[in-house]
């Protein structure tokens, strides 16, 4: 059975043209399937928690929206050895189908999902999950493309709210949402010191910490690669660290980070590793896959090997 979670809001309502093309498909191919539309924040997560209940041996779960959609879908499901998943992007960012190799029309994404169906669950992609918890959680969080603190986070944060993301996107414009909400928040934005750890590295002190991005695919915030080599089934999380960097400086680097060519430059860090733990002296902004999470002084970034199998 094929069960489609969508967000019909999705970038400034485009969402909701994109699935009728999708829908009429799926009915124009008699595909079976059941469908339900989000109706608030949090309740793609409900959706997929009431689906992965259901007794069917292989449950294929696509979602119809942006990446905030995905991870809300990601954390209500269970019985990850039973569900297949599935995506056809309609956001602003779109870094999860990005990661995936995903591209063309959404009716070719469908195609290639409903082809995917065909093939054994063994054939299918297996890829990682990270999993971040922080000081207060009742639930750690998954996330499929990137967690963090710091500017990336903030950034994140504010594109949740922002306007100028309502604009951009309807000008085709939204990626360049995170490009200006970054720009504007190093003028103002505090860097922290903190203490940092991953596994088998004894712990040591980052000072001024501008950000720490815990990385499963490359890229994050609409196509900045943080992490250019990051492998997403190779069992390890890419922690991009940028810390110690005078803050005139950090706008001539803003374009080398923007190409992927920032590694080599002093103050940023990249290491690979399975944990990540950071405790910082200030509260620091928090997310998962773009969404908020909250403000936080330890988070402990974890990758889960091959949870996820995916149509693709």
């Amino acid at each position: 059975m094929l069960y489609l979670i969508v967000n019909e809001k999705s970038r400034s309502g485009k969402g909701a043209e994109i699935w009728r093309e999708v829908r009429a498909m799926l009915d124009a191919e008699h595909i079976r399937y059941q469908a339900q539309s989000t109706e608030y924040e949090g309740h793609a997560r409900l959706l997929a928690e009431e689906i992965c209940k259901k007794e069917d041996g292989d449950i294929c779960l696509v979602v119809l929206g942006g990446d905030g959609t995905a991870n809300e879908v990601l954390n209500g499901m269970n019985h990850f050895e039973r569900v297949r998943f599935g995506t056809i992007p309609t956001g602003s960012g779109n870094d999860l189908a990005r990661g995936l190799h995903i591209a063309g029309t959404p009716t070719e994404n469908l195609r290639q999902i409903l082809d995917c169906m065909a093939k054994p669950r063994e054939e299918n992609l297996c890829m990682d999950l990270g999993q971040v918890s922080w000081n207060g959680c009742e639930r750690p969080r998954l996330f499929a493309i990137s967690s963090g603190v710091g500017l990336d986070a903030l950034v994140c944060k504010k594109a949740l709210r922002s306007k100028l993301k309502d604009f951009l996107n309807k000008v085709h414009l939204g990626k360049l949402t995170y490009v200006f909400l970054t720009v504007a928040s190093l003028f103002s934005m505090e860097t922290v010191d903190a203490a940092v750890q991953a596994e088998r590295s004894r712990p040591r002190r980052m000072p001024r910490v501008i950000y720490a991005a815990a990385m499963n695919f490359a890229a994050e915030g609409g196509g900045v690669p943080m992490a250019p080599e990051a492998d997403a089934a190779d069992g390890l999380l890419s922690v991009c660290c940028a810390f110690g960097i005078p803050k005139w400086r950090t706008f001539f680097y803003l374009p080398f980070l923007v190409a992927g060519k920032h590694t080599g430059i002093h103050g940023f860090e990249v290491n690979d590793c399975r944990t990540f733990r950071i405790k910082s002296e200030k509260p620091m902004v928090l997310h998962a896959d773009g969404e908020y999470c909250g403000d936080v002084t330890e988070a402990v970034f974890t990758c889960l090997p091959r949870r996820l199998c995916v149509l693709r």
